[in-house]
């Protein structure tokens, strides 16, 4: 178990947007284990690269009995709305509601290289979400809605 440091929303690399992944190898698998420990370690339900540091397009979500690796993922549909609460490994005691989609469906990558698209609704399409505002350099907090 390899444990890395959660980034902060001081920080300024927090709000840096992230680089597509281009290779699929030992150093991309080993970023993927240790965020999905640093997640665990950590209660989360899920995390992207650059909230230990790496400004890569990679996040891992755990939801609903589901384990995801997403490596460059975009959303290609949206459909319905829900409003819920919502915090985050790297903005301490703060929590707000934010609205985001029903159901989403996403095209990624994994581990591998190998392509893939998934439809996920309801907590884990907010969780996907969540994540992939990372990439970006969002936050939860810019959304709070309540």
């Amino acid at each position: 178990m390899a444990l890395r440091n959660i980034i902060l929303s001081d920080n300024e690399i927090i709000r840096k947007k992230s680089k597509a992944v281009s290779q699929f190898d030992a150093p991309l698998w080993q970023l993927l284990d240790d965020m999905y420990d640093t997640m665990v370690q950590n209660n989360g339900c899920g995390i992207a690269a650059v909230q230990v540091g790496v400004l890569k397009r990679v996040v891992i979500v755990e939801a609903n009995g589901l384990k995801l690796e997403l490596i460059n993922p975009e959303i290609i549909a949206k459909k319905g709305k829900q409003v819920g609460m919502e915090g985050c490994l790297s903005v301490k005691n703060t929590n707000g509601k934010v609205e985001r989609p029903y159901e989403i469906t996403v095209k990624a990558f994994d581990r591998y290289g190998n392509a893939m698209t998934l439809t996920v609704c309801d907590f884990t399409a907010v969780a996907v979400c969540h994540e992939l505002d990372h990439l970006d350099g969002i936050l939860f907090i810019d959304k709070i809605v309540e």
